[in-house]
């Protein structure tokens, strides 16, 4: 979410890649990323690393690490893969990606409580057959991820399996009104898909299995909507499910 929700660097990771394209920039608006070199790695020691320790020929024989060290990674990311792949951001695409920034601790707090309660409120219904979701104590990552992320915060991602399977699942996302059907995750709105009939739609069955996929498995990235909204829209949506497939 960002650097909001966890830091990955406070646990030991050298190097962090964000899509900004989600939680940063927030509303689904434009494409960006952002890739965070630590500056504490050893890339010499390793040897893996030969395009960093040994001379650059797009810079007349320039060693990275002999001129920048354990900066090396983001030196090397910023003068060479920039420059020659060219991933630049537009200048109003930079522009939506900032003022998306600004908000982002408030946004953040608001996606995690509003998923929590739609979790816990799914949990409670008959159509449900389960829900995934890290700030539930029935998530097998729950204690986990308490260690790991802000404090009474779990982001806004939650999965959960609808009785009726792929059918069921398919009329569910199709009869909601709030929540759009997007692909998307980390939007200011309520996204949800049925990966079954979209996303992995060219997979077989056992493919999908592999993946993780079910027939049963609706995935969510809960808005910042009122909670009561969200969950009223799922519960007309479920009722519909009830009537006609399940």
């Amino acid at each position: 979410m960002g650097g909001y929700l966890v830091r990955p660097i406070d646990f030991g990771a050298d190097i962090v890649v964000h899509s900004a394209t989600k939680w940063i920039g927030g509303h689904g608006t434009t494409i960006g990323g952002v890739v965070i070199d630590a500056g504490k790695f050893h890339w010499k020691k390793s040897g893996k690393f030969p395009g960093i320790t040994s001379p650059s020929e797009g810079y007349h024989g320039l060693v990275f690490w002999d001129t920048f060290g354990p900066l090396s990674f983001a030196v090397k990311v910023r003068t060479e893969l920039l420059r020659d792949i060219g991933p630049a951001l537009n200048p109003f695409g930079a522009f939506l990606i900032l003022q998306g920034l600004e908000t982002l601790s408030l946004r953040g707090q608001r996606h995690s409580e509003n998923a929590l309660a739609l979790a816990k409120w799914l949990e409670k219904q008959p159509q449900v057959t389960w829900v995934s979701y890290l700030g539930l104590e029935s998530h097998e990552s729950h204690t986990l991820a308490k260690q790991l992320l802000r404090p009474d915060t779990f982001g806004g991602m939650l999965s959960f399996g609808v009785k009726g399977g792929a059918v069921a699942g398919s009329t569910l996302v199709d009869n909601l009104r709030l929540a759009s059907q997007l692909a998307n995750v980390g939007d200011a709105k309520t996204l949800v898909i049925h990966p079954a009939t979209t996303t992995h739609a060219q997979l077989n069955e056992e493919e999908q299995k592999d993946s993780g996929v079910t027939p049963d498995l609706i995935r969510v990235s809960v808005g910042i909507e009122a909670i009561s909204d969200i969950i009223a829209d799922f519960e007309a949506a479920l009722a519909t499910v009830a009537k006609t497939v399940v």
